[in-house]
Formats: C-alpha cells, sequence, structure tokens
C-alpha cells in the first residue's frame, strides 16, 4: 500500500504573516510564533466544510475537512478535532447507506420487506461470505476491469509459473489480489478513493491512495484490511479442502495465511507497521505476546520474524491516540492466520 501526496498545491509563504519570521518551503507553523502557516486558506476550507455539512453533503464535507489536515501539523490540537469530525462524517454516511438501502429493500418487497430486512441483517452479522458476495463483489471485480492491473498480473503469474507451476502461481496471484482490493475496500469506506493494484513479479502488489490517510486508527483500518480480506481468501481455499480433499487447496491456503502473516510483520511499510502506528507501547507489548504464542502453538516458524520486528516496535515511539481496536484486530488476524497454516499442514502438497 502506497500513500500519494495532496491532490492539490498551495505557494508556501516566504515568511509569517504574524511575525515575519522566514519560513522554510514545508513547514506548516511559525517556528517564531506558532502561528499557522496556512491559516487563511484553513479558514476557508472550514467554511466551505461547514457549508457542505449544513447541507447535508456528508461526503463533500469530509474531503475538505480532510483537505485542511494537510495543512496542518499532526501533534496539533486542531489536527486531532478534524480527525474526529472526519471519521465521524464517514461513519454517519456509512451508516446513512445502510438505512437508505435498507428502504430500498422495504420499497422493493412491500408488506414483507420488514421480514425480508431482518433475514439480511441476520446474514450480514454472521455470514461472512454472504457479506462479501453482496456487498464488496462489484468491487473485487472491479480491479480486474483495468488493463494495467491485468497487464502486470499476467508478468507475475509468468514469473512465479517458473517456481510454482501456473496453477499454483495462478492461486498466489488471485490471493494477492484479494488482499490489495482489501486496502482499496478500506480506504473507500474512509472516503479516500484509490488505484488499482499494480503487481510487481517477485515481490507482491500494491495500491495507491488518492490522499493522504489521516489519523492512526485510520491508518491502522486501512494497512489490516489486506491480510483481513487474505484471511477470507485462505479460508475459501481451505473450505475447497475440506471439501474436496485436493492437496491444491490446502497448499494455496497455507501459502496464501503465510503470505499475509508475512505482511503483519511491524517494519517498513508493511500493513503491521500501519497497524502498530495505532498502539500504545503496552498494546505493542500484549501484540508481541500474542505472536510468541502462536508460534509455540503452531509450531510456525514465519512467526518468529513479526515477533521479533514487534518487540523491535515496542520500543519505538507510540501512538499519541491509542486505539485498542487495533491490537485487538492484529491479535486476531495472527491468531486465524496461524490456525490456517497448522490445519494446512498436512494435507498440503
Amino acid at each position: 500500500m502506497a500513500e500519494a501526496a495532496p491532490a492539490y498545491a498551495l505557494s508556501a509563504p516566504k515568511s509569517c504573516a504574524r511575525c515575519g519570521t522566514e519560513l522554510a518551503p514545508a513547514i506548516l507553523s511559525c517556528p517564531g510564533c506558532s502561528a499557522l502557516v496556512y491559516a487563511d486558506e484553513l479558514k476557508r476550507i472550514a467554511a466551505d466544510a461547514q457549508r457542505a455539512e449544513d447541507a447535508r453533503e456528508k461526503t463533500r464535507a469530509a474531503e475538505l475537512w480532510r483537505q485542511s489536515l494537510d495543512l496542518l501539523p499532526r501533534t496539533s490540537r486542531q489536527y486531532a478535532t478534524i480527525v474526529d469530525r472526519v471519521t465521524s462524517l464517514n461513519e454517519s454516511n456509512a451508516a446513512d447507506g445502510r438505512r437508505a438501502e435498507d428502504d430500498r429493500v422495504r420499497a422493493r418487497f412491500g408488506k414483507y420487506g420488514a421480514v425480508v430486512g431482518a433475514i439480511a441483517v441476520f446474514l450480514l452479522k454472521f455470514k461472512f461470505l454472504i457479506v462479501f458476495l453482496l456487498t464488496k463483489g462489484k468491487l473485487l471485480l472491479l480491479g480486474l476491469t483495468k488493463l494495467s492491473t491485468l497487464s502486470s498480473m499476467l508478468v507475475f503469474l509468468g514469473v512465479d509459473a517458473a517456481y510454482f507451476g501456473w496453477k499454483l502461481a495462478l492461486g498466489i496471484v488471485l490471493s494477492i489480489y484479494v488482499h490489495e482490493m482489501g486496502h482499496v475496500a478500506a480506504l473507500h469506506r474512509h472516503g479516500i478513493k484509490a488505484s488499482a493494484p499494480m503487481f510487481l513479479p517477485g515481490l507482491g502488489a500494491f495500491i495507491r491512495a488518492q490522499q493522504r490517510v489521516h489519523g492512526e486508527w485510520a491508518e491502522a483500518d486501512v494497512g489490516l484490511a489486506g491480510p483481513l480480506w487474505g484471511l477470507g481468501a485462505a479460508l475459501a481455499a481451505y473450505g475447497a479442502y475440506r471439501a474436496t480433499g485436493y492437496a491444491y487447496w490446502a497448499s494455496l491456503a497455507q501459502l496464501g495465511a503465510l503470505i499475509n502473516l508475512f505482511n503483519l510483520l511491524p517494519v517498513w511499510q508493511l500493513d503491521g507497521a500501519h497497524a502498530f502506528k495505532a498502539m500504545s507501547r503496552g498494546h505493542r507489548i500484549v501484540a508481541t505476546g500474542a505472536i510468541a504464542l502462536a508460534a509455540v502453538l503452531t509450531h510456525n516458524r514465519l512467526l518468529w520474524l513479526p515477533f521479533f520486528g514487534a518487540g523491535w516496535a515496542v520500543f519505538q515511539r507510540p501512538a499519541t491516540r491509542a486505539d485498542v481496536r487495533a491490537v485487538g484486530y492484529y491479535v486476531t488476524l495472527i491468531g486465524a492466520l496461524s490456525l490456517v497454516v497448522a490445519l494446512c499442514r498436512g494435507g498440503a502438497a
């Protein structure tokens, strides 16, 4: 997953409007008087965003508030306040969408709409596969309509086929594609557009967000969505193995789970690093312990990589606004993916 610079550009002032201190090009607050460099632009954006909120244009309002985050220091009180506001708008927008969908179901089925709606809610809560197919199926197929994605997938497939054979290589390519589309879906949920996946032979794939992801929890949510969707792909392959007994499916499920476990390594730009940005030092200690426990219980030596990475991250600067959801999400993925690897160990070819 890669992050893009802001889609707009402002000419940076050469000196502070309040005290006259000379300013570096990329600075956001004056080192002399702490005044915000782009105060006038921030006021304009805030006024536009408020008008959008008043008009109940929540998507537009969130986009405008997100623009202002690019002009504020991350340590400022205003930055934290606006992150909360963007999150609230996105959640409210998603709730409105769910209510609108429920109203469409009720209108379509007339007097039976309430019953159908209740059944749909039950299925959405308890049937992951149905949720995925009904709500994310179109998005999952969207990337396959892009020539850049398809061509890079074919090159990746050709390279991997030399090592794994074309059948297993095809399964790996599709598993990685599902992983990347998980990031795309999470970005969309946070109101951020993203590119279709691009594959790099021998390395993996990436997507590019068209705006920065602001807020520790939002960054963790987007980062962990890839392994979550990757877990879904691995579980689908494991289900096929249990249904058919064909060792190919066990091998694919195991490889897919291992790839996603590797991505949970909390270093560099891997998904685990984004998750750890939303964790306190205590959360990171819990995550490190959970990885060690999973490694011992499943005898999965690959898990010692994220264990040492997490141990190193414990001593790095913790999140300014830690969110317990990040550690819960991370530990759950470590456990579930490790279990898939262990279950497939005897059946993989």
